[in-house]
């Protein structure tokens, strides 16, 4: 590389201009320097955190964060799940009880989920069963206090209150079957009656709807509810820290007859709320050191994942500037610019997935705390655990970046790189496939198969048969009703099985070994370079020990502080390199002809 002016001041070769002679020798001298310093950025902002600490003995602030976020996420996820399996099975327990308690026709095989189903729906088919069924919830909950469990009315004197029946039917719904005519509109009305207390216990629900002045019309009768709430207090999870919890349970019998098929389906669900106790002054102490502690563990990892969150953050931004610097010095010193692959090698997908870990932590940290402390309106359990679920997954998958340093752990992660694009494309055109069968499964072997009854569950039967699950049941379960049906049923199965087990599975093993065959021959031969790692080039053990990479800014506690606190800090380095760089394109652009 030469320099067209010399250092006494004088004009050396044609093309340097007294006036601007200084200005140009100042700047070419400053370019050398200015590569150099490029060079070494560049290589310290590639280095892993073990070669970073060995180059400028900076404390790993971001390696440490993580670590202590990993354990204090954890150990919030482990206390939130057993709070929240003990809430679920709770909930889950007092609902088969209300079955059994307020539900007509309920037995205890109903319970269990088993495959195929050993009984058919609850289902009620005459309107002597409709009637029938009310009162029989009616006595049930008139004489709660005669049930194991320990349930309270809702009101604060425990004195028993209205059920709520609402009815939705047609405006108009009238059926003359034997002549194939009907008065039909289809606007859907809603009636509300509550069932008061009666002197005996008993109920015929029949003639109090009829005082109400309500005629029932089945043919019309799209659905009805019969609504009622009970309140509990569970004392199972009671330890030496860990206090009762209260609830109210929203009990809603459904009469589904949306089908109008004659079959009204008969169903219970139950919406608990979690409320405030008022327990045992003596107790109080207890309560105030387990609310303490959740407390405490939510607020130290809300503040743990904030500290992560600046932290990486500032990282990537740093990064999208020192790429951008990057660019234009690639293209005033090599005349093009960065690559999309080398550009790509700026975004670090590995702090944007710990930032987007980081949110969902928060706020399901957040959502936690409110269950916790606050009087509940709405069952906030799932979405909670959605969030801290799915962060804490992603907080775990964050661990593979720190084995990635490790040659052996390295080559798992280098294959799923390699193999991605080619994974995707691949499963596109198997996709597309694989919707063609869903869809004609469903729309064919709907009606008379258990597994293909929806498109859902279509779905869930092709991927288990993939993986060569129950296929028995899945040939044996066809109904024979359409004998061309019953052959189509067989020809559609094996062609799936046999497309996807020995021809798709297979190929796609293959497009993952020829990424790891690939992988295996880049460590043994070396990996090809691009542009700009050809310009960073290899750091040698002496140059990490040398002393080169370290500043007196970054090392110290206080240095880390300024440069969290301050942008301008922050951005020093980068920006005298962007502007010695500017500089130099001036004084060619501007000087008659200056070569460096």
């Amino acid at each position: 590389m030469e320099e067209n002016c010399s250092p006494s001041g004088e004009q050396n070769h044609e093309g340097c201009s007294e006036g601007y002679h200084q200005e140009c020798c100042h700047n070419s001298t400053m370019l050398l320097l200015t590569e150099e310093k490029m060079k070494r950025k560049l290589q310290f902002f590639f280095m892993n955190p073990i070669e970073k600490w060995q180059a400028k003995k900076r404390f790993p602030y971001k390696f440490i964060v993580q670590i202590t976020k990993i354990i204090m996420v954890t150990m919030q996820l482990c206390l939130f799940a057993n709070s929240r399996y003990h809430h679920v099975n709770y909930t889950w327990d007092n609902k088969i009880t209300f079955s059994h308690l307020f539900l007509k026709g309920w037995d205890s095989t109903r319970e269990i989920n088993a495959y195929p189903p050993g009984a058919g729906p609850l289902a009620i088919y005459k309107d002597d069963d409709f009637y029938s069924t009310i009162d029989y919830a009616y006595q049930g909950y008139a004489s709660v206090n005669k049930a194991i469990g320990s349930y309270s009315y809702a009101n604060e004197d425990n004195i028993m209150t209205d059920m709520v029946l609402c009815l939705y039917h047609y405006k108009r719904g009238v059926i003359f079957g034997f002549n194939e005519s009907y008065i039909f509109d289809s606007e859907i009305i809603e009636q509300c009656l509550n069932i008061s207390e009666t002197s005996n216990g008993l109920l015929n629900s029949r003639e109090h709807i009829r005082a109400n002045n309500i005629d029932i019309n089945f043919s019309a009768l799209v659905k009805a509810e019969l609504m009622f709430s009970l309140k509990t207090v569970n004392l199972k999870a009671a330890g030496r820290i860990t206090p009762p919890n209260c609830y109210r349970f929203d009990i809603i019998i459904l009469f589904d007859n949306e089908d109008h098929d004659g079959q009204m389906l008969l169903s219970l669900d139950t919406v608990p709320y979690r409320l405030m106790c008022k327990g045992d002054v003596e107790y109080v102490t207890d309560n105030e050191i387990d609310s303490f502690i959740r407390s405490l563990v939510n607020y130290l990892v809300i503040c743990i994942c904030v500290v992560s969150l600046i932290l990486c953050s500032r990282a990537v931004l740093r990064a999208q500037q020192l790429k951008i610097i990057t660019n234009k010095f690639f293209e005033s010193h090599f005349g093009q610019p960065l690559s999309y692959h080398d550009k790509m090698k700026f975004v670090n997908f590995w702090y944007i997935m710990i930032i987007v870990n980081d949110i969902l932590i928060i706020i399901g940290s957040a959502i936690k705390e409110q269950i916790e402390r606050e009087e509940f309106t709405s069952d906030q359990w799932n979405v909670c655990s959605l969030f801290l679920g799915v962060g804490n997954m992603l907080v775990w998958f964050g661990v593979l970046r720190y084995l990635g340093f490790f040659k052996t752990y390295n080559v798992v992660i280098l294959t799923l790189q390699k193999a991605a694009p080619q994974v995707a494309r691949f499963l596109l055109c198997a996709l597309l496939i694989y919707a063609g069968f869903t869809f004609c499964g469903w729309l064919i072997f709907g009606p008379y198969h258990l597994k293909f009854r929806s498109l859902s569950t279509t779905s869930e039967c092709l991927f288990s048969l993939i993986n060569g699950d129950d296929m028995f049941a899945t040939f044996s379960i066809m109904a024979t009703k359409s004998t061309l049906l019953w052959y189509f049923h067989r020809l559609y199965l094996y062609s799936f099985i046999s497309l996807y087990i020995y021809i798709i599975l297979s190929l796609f093993i293959s497009v993952i070994m020829d990424a790891y065959e690939t992988i295996k021959l880049y460590y043994n031969e070396g990996f090809p370079k691009s542009s700009l790692e050809c310009f960073i080039g290899d750091t040698s053990f002496e140059e990490l020990s040398s002393g080169i990479f370290r500043s007196s800014s970054n090392g110290s506690l206080g240095g880390f502080m300024r440069n969290m606190c301050c942008c301008k800090q922050i951005h020093k380095s980068y920006s005298s390199l962007s502007g010695v760089t500017e500089a130099v394109d001036t004084c060619r652009s501007n000087g008659p002809n200056v070569s460096v």
